[in-house]
């Protein structure tokens, strides 16, 4: 929709109506936009990659703000939708965490079990999957090394992906892990490597892993 500058537009932050919590606005031309993501100074090629994404290929009304020391995506909101919308990207966000634990996981047993060259070779055939399927914001080598360390937990930013990103991404990280492993093993129990989460948030996953597509092969 638009690329504009921080002179264009005023940015400031409402209380969110179901939280505690302050949720970044932004405002431009008599429109609200909320905040999708955020990029370094040097990841404008990822920023415009996303922008596009939405506005091309899914028709979202985004503008991409260009500042000094970062650019930033954000999509077109009514406030009185903010509620709800917050609450879906919030379950998505559960999903993509608990995700990025089983990807994790599942390279540091292959270092474990089958040496260090076959995680690397790991690590590239996800990357390539990543890249094939453009996920956002993962979809090159070096962002896919971002998802292998960063604790997704305390990470201040993490891909925006939707659930369908989710779902193919987890049907990938299983055909992979078996041909790695040459047996299904690995992919159970999951609860054990999500240990990390707290326990509603890994309930929430395992709820929705149950009535998903991958339920047959995530258990």
């Amino acid at each position: 929709m638009f690329i504009l500058k921080r002179q264009d537009v005023e940015i400031s932050t409402i209380q969110h109506p179901k939280r505690d919590q302050q949720v970044p606005i932004l405002y431009y031309q008599g429109q609200t936009f909320r905040l999708i993501s955020v990029f370094r100074a040097n990841q404008e090629e990822e920023a415009k990659a996303l922008w596009r994404e939405l506005t091309d290929n899914r028709g979202k009304a985004c503008i991409l703000l260009e500042e000094p020391d970062r650019y930033s995506v954000w999509g077109k909101v009514r406030l009185e939708q903010l509620g709800t919308e917050t609450e879906d990207s919030t379950k998505t966000t559960t999903l993509l965490v608990a995700s990025i634990l089983l990807l994790q996981s599942i390279h540091i047993d292959i270092e474990e079990f089958l040496g260090a060259r076959q995680a690397v070779l790991f690590e590239k055939d996800m990357a390539e999957v990543c890249r094939q399927k453009q996920y956002p914001q993962a979809s090159s080598p070096e962002l896919f090394k971002y998802l292998l360390n960063v604790n997704p937990l305390q990470a201040a930013q993490l891909p925006t992906w939707q659930e369908n990103h989710v779902v193919t991404f987890l049907q990938e990280l299983h055909r992979l892990g078996k041909v790695y492993f040459g047996n299904t093993n690995f992919a159970h129990p999951v609860v054990d490597k999500l240990q990390e989460m707290s326990e509603s948030d890994r309930s929430f996953f395992i709820s929705w892993l149950n009535q998903s597509p991958v339920n047959k092969i995530w258990h």
